[in-house]
């Protein structure tokens, strides 16, 4: 369940700081009971940012496929990988 804070919470830093650390989640931030912002780790964020970046990878795999229908043989694509940049 996420974690809902108001703002004047943020006076208190290290407890932001051990909650976020904690729940590995983000924790959000309410200003006059409206969302404002979100406070997250390092570490939470830059597992986002890897999500985020496989997700836009595999939907791009998809749109080639779907544009030209060919599918490449794994052996023979990191032999020849292999071939270019190792040899």
């Amino acid at each position: 369940m996420p974690q809902i804070r108001p703002i004047t919470d943020l006076r208190n830093t290290t407890e932001i700081s051990e909650l976020c650390h904690a729940k590995r989640e983000p924790l959000f931030i309410t200003k006059n009971g409206y969302g404002d912002l979100v406070v997250m780790s390092i570490e939470t964020y830059e597992e986002m940012i890897d999500i985020a970046r496989t997700d836009a990878a595999i939907s791009e795999a998809e749109k080639e496929y779907a544009a030209d229908g060919l599918l490449l043989d794994a052996r023979e694509a990191l032999s020849s990988l292999r071939r270019k940049h190792v040899e």
